[in-house]
């Protein structure tokens, strides 16, 4: 049984459903095609979004012979073997090489292609679902142009799943298949932007529906489930995805996003990644929430070693419960503006030597070598406190902590003052 992805794959960019921003009216993909200048490319984005159709577009009309790989299975040899025939006849204008899922190739098997991409021998139309920043050789990724394909919204998907029936009722000849508007969105809807895995399970629908009294397919919702199994997830857990997720969790806690904070927890507990989210709580807490609300932290901790305890699926009630206490309360990140401004004093100034009365003057001939000596205990003075130079002298007036403007931090700013004043 032939595909039916196979069977509806488009032969020309007007066929591409989405990518849009790639592939529209004087987009640049459609203008390299004009021209027939192809340069070395690498198409980013997830499974089932049209990386390979375009990629096998462009090479139906470039004047190059055509090489296709998968980096899953390919080796350096098979390079090597392409390399062999550019001198050959059928190769005067050069290679075209579609390597599929590149990150697969390791740094050596990707450094064999530079010479001859370099000097355009071949052509490389590289595709990727990784981040290529993170997984392609510098020197290769210099020598392209990098093309991020997105995941397909429900009416591109749509739109391909009704030309899929269409090319079916034409097989079928007299056959109708019936399949109500909602089951395709519901396709769609369950493909989580990949379009192959939605044209699969609608494929897989027909050919197992029955027929109705008039000798047609009728397609209904319950099949549809049963051949469509769990809604995809574009989620790895050891790749890009797994960054962006977790990006996008903490940012929308810092923002006082409760709904889009519980959703992106909701993405986390679905891959199982209850390490990462307990990690990313405990950082969340004290960076974005911190001196505002000291005791988030404490709250947090009690939630993420609940959460352990538990494991999944109960792991999800204290977790739900730490993000909801994180994203509505009082926002500051005075803690890590002031740490890590000391970090970059150290980094990039002479900041000079502790002060001579605050080193350690707890053993003989302390006093000798002026250790402490001038040292004041605050203890001994009216509300604990007395002035004094802390910082060394190199950096004596910098300032590293500055409160930030909430009710926690405000009270703790002109307790401060306060002291200040009542020692004058």
């Amino acid at each position: 049984m032939k595909p039916l992805a196979d069977k509806i794959r488009p032969s020309c960019m007007s066929e591409i459903v989405g990518q849009h921003h790639l592939v529209g009216e004087g987009k640049i993909l459609n203008k390299i095609i004009e021209t027939k200048q192809i340069p070395n490319m690498i198409f980013y984005g997830p499974p089932g979004v049209g990386k390979t159709t375009v990629a096998n577009i462009i090479a139906s009309v470039a004047n190059k012979r055509f090489y296709k790989l998968n980096a899953t299975n390919a080796s350096v040899g098979d390079i090597k073997k392409i390399i062999d025939e550019l001198d050959n006849l059928l190769s005067i204008n050069g290679v075209l090489l579609y390597l599929d899922e590149i990150q697969n190739f390791n740094k050596k098997q990707q450094q064999s292609l530079l010479e001859y991409t370099e000097n355009g021998q071949i052509t490389l139309i590289a595709s990727t679902t990784e981040n290529p920043y993170f997984y392609i050789y510098n020197a290769l990724l210099s020598r392209s142009s990098v093309f991020e394909f997105k995941p397909l919204n429900k009416n591109d998907i749509i739109k391909a799943l009704k030309r899929g029936i269409d090319v079916l009722e034409k097989e079928l000849k007299s056959t109708k298949i019936l399949c109500e508007e909602s089951i395709l969105e519901y396709f769609a809807e369950n493909s989580g932007g990949d379009l192959r895995k939605a044209i699969n399970n609608l494929q897989l629908t027909i050919y197992t529906a029955n027929r109705n009294s008039d000798g047609n397919i009728e397609v209904t919702m319950e099949l549809a489930k049963e051949c469509s199994g769990t809604k995809a997830l574009n989620y790895d857990k050891l790749g890009d995805k797994h960054y962006d997720v977790l990006s996008a969790f903490q940012k929308s806690i810092r923002g006082s996003d409760p709904d889009a904070a519980i959703h992106y927890l909701a993405r986390l507990i679905k891959a199982g990644d209850l390490i990462s989210i307990c990690r990313r709580l405990l950082v969340i807490a004290a960076e974005d929430i911190g001196v505002a609300y000291p005791s988030a932290i404490s709250i947090v901790k009690a939630c993420v070693d609940s959460a352990m305890q538990l494991g999944f699926p109960e792991a999800r009630i204290p977790l739900a419960e730490a993000v909801i206490v994180l994203a509505t309360a009082p926002k500051s990140n005075s803690a890590i503006s002031a740490i890590d401004k000391a970090l970059s004093d150290l980094d990039n100034l002479n900041v000079g030597e502790v002060p001579e009365d605050l080193k350690d003057a707890h053993y003989g001939g302390a006093q000798k070598l002026n250790r402490g000596l001038g040292y004041k205990y605050p203890h001994n003075y009216e509300n604990h406190y007395v002035k004094q130079q802390y910082l060394p002298d190199n950096i004596k007036d910098a300032l590293y902590y500055i409160p930030g403007n909430n009710k926690m931090e405000n009270s703790a700013k002109a307790y401060m003052n306060f002291l200040k004043e009542s020692s004058k």
